[in-house]
């Protein structure tokens, strides 16, 4: 498809690490709420949401630290590898350390790690283009596609494994598919550019054991709230959203401020502030299918399926989340294609996101019409989730492509977590508004949200063109 050979090799490696997440992540809330009896831990399930909110959250706030270790410790290249490793020992935690301290060792390393990869591996795939390379948002497409590869058949897998033999077994298949994904980069990874295997800005031997002690304090801070009851898993989800929001503020703090960035630099960077703003809306409403969509799977979806020569089977909860990654393998071909064929002529950045915002809008709004509905149908779903792939495809890896594009040059994966930090922002805030969702009030919470949701994105189309002027030439 004319694009640079190790794209291939990162699409692999992407492709199974995001089996084993997505297919631990399809089993996830399902395990916390479902009684014990039935395999679970017995959580209340609008709680549950709302944990599984946090933690795709936290995901993304890990993606600071994987920026700090990634620009000045390590390199994105090795960063990358080391996230790999602890995400594989999360998988195995979760498949077999049983009860609450499974679930959270698992989480913690499954978080850490994939903040790390997730603030590395669009670096890697941005390191083969050169940075006015008009093949730059097709590679990227053509990358998010072997990301919903996995996307699709974790959940499918893991969520059959669950509902046949038990959640120990679908959280066990995510970390052998993580292996895979392992193995694959031990096997490629002389392939990638040089520059990925040095330090951007390397921190000072000096400072070393500053910045180990503030970790340190920091972790028996965090100990101490849990332990004292401060965090509790009820207000989980609105603490991400805290963390999130000063996170994502101390970065443009730091950005703007800095003095090793440029005039134009720092212009590209105010640019992204609507942008980032406009992100996190879409991403509070598209990562509630595993929150609100999972609960309204399990209560309000007609999963009955009449199979031939099998009769009536029904269909695994999980399943429902991979209809966004198959629309989107079906899709983002097409997407890159017409991106590759439209050249300089096609819409600039910001008017992409807009059209995005709106359509997953569009999305929750095409919820309404099934309100009175006692047992919606499966296909109906499927039917929203394709309006929302719509936007997703318009939305993220642009998003993924333009953060590596406005990156300073001092600073190539500190904006790529500023990036993931508004998806940690949007996410966070899907498990945080899961907990006023109920079957009672589904058409008030779908209806409020699609409406504004929509109006962001008209808002975004509106200052297109000065945002577009913002960003010094890039498009």
């Amino acid at each position: 498809m004319g694009q640079p050979g190790p794209l291939a090799n990162l699409f692999s490696v992407e492709l199974w690490e995001r089996f084993s997440f997505y297919g631990m992540q399809g089993i996830l809330a399902i395990y916390m709420y479902f009684k014990t009896t039935q395999g679970g831990l017995g959580i209340d399930p609008t709680v549950a949401a709302s944990i599984v909110g946090a933690y795709g959250g936290s995901v993304y706030v890990f993606c600071i630290l994987g920026a700090l270790v990634s620009d000045r410790l390590l390199g994105p290249e090795r960063t990358l590898f080391a996230s790999a490793v602890m995400i594989m020992l999360g998988h195995i935690s979760l498949a077999l350390l049983p009860g609450i301290p499974g679930l959270v060792t698992g989480l913690l390393l499954v978080g850490i790690g994939s903040g790390g990869l997730k603030a590395t591996a669009a670096t890697l795939v941005g390191s083969l283009y050169d940075l006015h390379d008009t093949r730059r948002d097709a590679g990227f497409s053509i990358y998010y596609m072997g990301v919903n590869i996995g996307g699709l058949l974790g959940p499918l897998i893991t969520g059959f494994a669950q509902k046949e033999w038990g959640f120990h077994l679908g959280f066990g298949l995510a970390a052998i598919g993580m292996a895979i994904g392992l193995t694959q980069y031990l096997l490629t990874r002389h392939n990638l550019p040089t520059t990925v295997h040095t330090v951007p800005d390397p921190l000072p031997r000096a400072q070393r054991p500053l910045w180990a002690g503030i970790a340190v304090v920091v972790v028996l801070v965090v100990l101490i709230l849990v332990l004292s009851g401060v965090i509790t898993p009820d207000n989980l989800a609105n603490i991400m959203v805290g963390l999130s929001l000063v996170g994502a503020i101390a970065l443009f703090a730091f950005l703007l401020r800095s003095r090793k960035i440029s005039a134009d630099e720092r212009s590209r960077v105010v640019a992204f502030i609507p942008l980032f703003i406009g992100t996190t809306a879409f991403f509070a409403l598209f990562q509630q299918q595993f929150t609100v969509i999972t609960l309204y799977s399990d209560n309000r979806l007609d999963r009955a399926l009449q199979l031939p020569f099998l009769g009536e089977w029904e269909m695994p909860i999980p399943w429902v989340q991979s209809f966004n990654p198959f629309f989107i393998i079906v899709l983002a071909p097409l997407f890159a294609a017409l991106w590759t064929k439209l050249g300089p002529r096609q819409p600039g950045t910001p008017v992409k996101f807009a059209i995005g915002i709106m359509l997953m809008g569009s999305a929750f709004l095409l919820f309404l019409p099934m309100v009175p509905v006692a047992s919606v149908p499966v296909l109906w779903v499927a039917m929203i989730m394709l309006v929302a792939t719509l936007g997703e495809l318009s939305l993220s890896p642009v998003g993924l492509s333009l953060a590596t594009k406005l990156a300073p040059a001092a600073f190539p994966v500190m904006m790529m977590a500023l990036y993931n930090l508004s998806v940690a922002l949007g996410t966070s805030l899907s498990g945080s508004l899961a907990q006023f969702y109920s079957a009672e009030t589904e058409g008030t919470y779908f209806g409020v949200l699609g409406a504004v949701t929509i109006v962001i994105g008209l808002i975004m189309l509106a200052v297109a063109k000065p945002v577009g002027k913002g960003m010094r030439g890039i498009r």
